[in-house]
């Protein structure tokens, strides 16, 4: 349970057959491409363990918990005995009563006499929302446990008083890293006595953010050892692979695993569906597909006169708003008071709107709602019919966990994919075995990373002197790092350890949140207000001069990037165009850590230093496309050493295949963009994450040579995962190129929307040519 459950009345018509009937309307012909049925699954309970408090166990009774499922109890079992444990069930199977339970009894159990702090609970989610809905939930269970968040929207006086009396902190991992820890010596009392340490959606902590995540969980185990604390962690996910070992990766502690879910689920059918092409032409005249946010508008109408209550997941803010007034458009032209029966539900909203929606959907009032993740982790619905994905999310682990919002019980439900035009959307809609009965991506992130690690080990330091027993205790092998961190003047090392030596504060060395370099922040003209920030590394080319830049559904138009103050000056705008920056790129091998050959062909996984500098940008008019001009632009280069993995063709190959000279820089181009779209599927990663390089003869290879590489400094185990994974990557590559029934390229399967030289030149065949030669002698998986 992620926080109050919200049943919703049953629908007007049965689910059975809905995937069916949507796709026998007119014009809908083939969009159905697979259906799947998930079997239903029947709960098995177990008694409440005799160490459950009375006053908690009448507390969920009162709400409706006669007797726990069994993996609830177990995984509450542990966590009492002071067994470190993971607790990966579906979706809506009643996690949080598994930490709940051992948290809150554990708290009341060891109170002084007076109602003394003798034991505190620290709570951690990746989202305020998360950690405001968890509060509710502990606050309506009414065990007089005293409940607290301490987060960016705190006050002074909630801080003071959050560190003296709290019992149930609610946080998360920035606070941790910028707050709690920093400030240890003002919370002795509750380290003293931290006896849990939630990780909620533990899934989440991945890339570069997951490695930032996993040196926060090393520095306060190392704080709360300071203050002879050692407490129990408990981690829970509904998505995560090899539970056990993504746990320990991120803990640094050996974790047991509890996996076997006892939660009841009804028959769950799910579709995968594809939207046709259309008439209008893309960049270089290619064919585009209808947009999966109109698609879904379109089908969550068609659900919502069905009576279907059903919920819609879209990647983007502004593209919730605008499906949700877009299917109230098409119902008021069927049905004048079915309009005000959709909505839209994303972050950003303000708690009374939100709790204002929560309410229309427990009165049934509505019947669709358009949201973004913000309710993959938000309150816990519960009664939907039917859930409509709006492309991939990313991941298999992320797309279950939104298709487990149908069916909440026993009931029976429908959940539909609706792909985007996208390598990887297209490629999943006509390979359902890559969705359907495999594993969910194992979680990827290198705590190795020394562009993440060596601001930690600043900021342990400046927390406490280190040592070399703390170092082998939670960083082992970083002392040559730590070396490096003194000679650049940031330790200073002492007998018994090393010192932090300036008085700014070390954990600012270390952006959680960022994928590398300062952060720029995003100023309004005029009135000066922060509407928010860019990672550096990316401000060249999303906040740059004359830059259309989006957030949070509301349109900008950027007037000035500075790149020493690292701000961007942002004024309101509704501009009937987008830009695209184009960019110059150039890759330089610095180190091959590992290789394979294929035949007369090689893989490599190594180190690079990627340079790259914006020189212009596109206007594009919307919709259409249409290009109106290009502006050039005068920016720094810059320079990324991150890993990477590539693939090279000898000459000798190359000329036996019969492809003309001038055609393979936009073979190999090609290729590449298809396999940095694929990448997602195997290494837990965003295509926005990664980037490429492929040139007909690079100079350090003396060969034609594709790159796929980290964005992200030091890298992020994208391109090791790509490397290890390289077989079925590329066949799936191959794939995706041979079977899209474009003629000479499009966005679902060789364009690119990040693309620097504007999707020239591609060559469809030239790829399939090239990825032939390449697989011809690579292993099976």
């Amino acid at each position: 349970m992620a926080g109050p459950s919200t049943t919703l009345p049953g629908t007007t018509r049965p689910v059975t057959g809905l995937l069916e009937r949507l796709a026998a309307v007119p014009g809908r012909a083939e969009r159905l491409t697979h259906v799947e049925e998930l079997a239903p699954r029947a709960a098995v309970g177990a008694p409440w363990p005799a160490w459950v408090p009375e006053q908690v166990r009448a507390a969920y009774e009162a709400r409706g918990v006669v007797e726990p499922w069994a993996h609830q109890v177990a995984a509450a079992d542990a966590a009492w005995r002071g067994q470190h444990v993971v607790l990966s069930t579906g979706t809506a199977s009643g996690k949080s009563l598994a930490f709940q339970v051992p948290a809150l009894s554990r708290v009341l159990e060891s109170r002084g006499a007076r109602g003394q702090r003798g034991a505190s609970v620290l709570y951690l989610s990746p989202t305020k929302a998360l950690a405001q809905d968890q509060l509710s939930s502990l606050h309506d269970l009414g065990t007089g446990v005293r409940l607290a968040t301490h987060d960016g929207d705190s006050s002074r006086e909630q801080r003071e008083w959050t560190r003296d009396h709290g019992e149930y902190v609610l946080t998360n991992p920035d606070m941790l890293h910028r707050s709690l820890l920093p400030g240890h010596e003002r919370w002795t009392g509750f380290w003293r006595s931290l006896s849990l340490v939630v990780v909620d959606e533990c899934h989440h902590y991945r890339g570069v953010f997951g490695a930032h995540v996993a040196h926060v969980l090393r520095r306060l185990r190392r704080v709360c050892a300071s203050y002879a604390a050692e407490p129990t962690f408990v981690l829970a996910s509904a998505t995560v692979a090899d539970p056990a070992a993504a746990a320990h990766r991120l803990t640094g502690l050996d974790v047991l695993a509890v996996e076997e879910d006892a939660s009841p689920r009804g028959r769950v059918t799910v579709g995968l569906w594809e939207p046709p092409l259309t008439e209008h032409l893309g960049e270089n005249d290619a064919p585009v597909r209808r947009a999966a946010s109109s698609e879904t508008a379109d089908l969550l109408t068609d659900l919502v006169v069905e009576g279907v209550r059903s919920l819609a997941f879209i990647r983007s803010r502004r593209g919730a708003e605008q499906v949700a007034v877009t299917s109230a458009g098409l119902l008021e032209e069927v049905d004048p008071s079915l309009a005000g029966r959709v909505a839209a539900y994303r972050g950003g909203y303000l708690p009374e709107e939100r709790r204002e929606i929560e309410q229309r959907l427990r009165s049934g009032e509505l019947l669709g709602l358009a949201a973004t993740n913000a309710l993959e982790l938000g309150i816990d619905v519960s009664g939907l019919d039917a859930v409509l994905v709006a492309g991939f999310p990313g991941t298999r682990a992320a797309f279950w966990q939104q298709v487990g919002r149908a069916g909440r019980g026993a009931q029976d439900a429908a959940a539909l994919l609706v792909a985007r035009d996208d390598p990887l959307d297209t490629y999943l809609v006509h390979h359902p075995e890559s969705l359907f009965g495999r594993p969910v991506e194992a979680t990827v992130f290198d705590p190795a990373n020394p562009y993440v690690l060596g601001p930690h080990l600043a900021a342990a330091a400046q927390e406490r002197p280190l040592t070399r027993a703390d170092l082998a205790a939670y960083w082992p092998g970083a002392e040559p790092l730590v070396d490096d961190l003194v000679a650049r003047g940031l330790l200073r090392k002492r007998p018994h350890g090393w010192f932090w030596t300036d008085r700014s504060r070390a954990a600012d060395l270390a952006d959680i949140r960022s994928s590398g370099g300062q952060q720029v922040q995003l100023i309004e003209a005029g009135t000066g207000r922060v509407v928010g920030t860019v990672d550096g590394g990316r401000a060249h080319g999303t906040a740059h001069p004359g830059a259309v830049y989006v957030h949070r559904g509301e349109t900008y138009l950027v007037r000035e990037l500075d790149l020493d103050d690292h701000v961007a000056v942002l004024e309101r705008d509704d501009p009937d165009y987008s830009t695209s920056a184009r960019e110059l790129t150039d890759i330089a091998v610095v180190e091959e850590r590992d290789s394979r050959w294929w035949g007369p062909c090689r893989l490599v996984l190594g180190q690079v230093d990627v340079s790259q500098q914006v020189v212009s940008f596109l206007r594009r008019r919307q919709p259409g496309g249409e290009v109106l001009g290009e502006e050039p632009l005068d920016l720094p280069e810059r320079t990324l050493r991150t890993s990477a993995v590539w693939w090279t063709i000898p000459p000798a190959e190359l000329e036996a295949c019969g492809l003309d000279p001038g055609d393979l820089p936009g073979a190999a181009h090609a290729a590449e963009h298809c396999s940095i779209g694929l990448l997602p599927l195997f290494a837990t990663c965003d295509r926005w994450d990664i980037g490429g390089v492929s040139t007909a003869l690079h100079p350090d290879t003396a060969t034609l040579t594709v790159f796929v590489h980290d964005g992200h400094p030091g890298g992020a185990g994208f391109a090791e995962r790509g490397f290890h994974a390289a077989g079925a990557w590329l066949r799936a590559t191959r794939e995706t190129i041979a079977s899209c029934e474009c003629v000479e390229g499009c966005p679902s399967c060789i364009q690119s929307p990040k693309c620097g030289n504007q999707n020239n030149p591609l060559d469809k065949a030239g790829a399939l040519v090239l990825l032939d030669l390449l697989l011809a002698h690579a292993p099976l998986d």
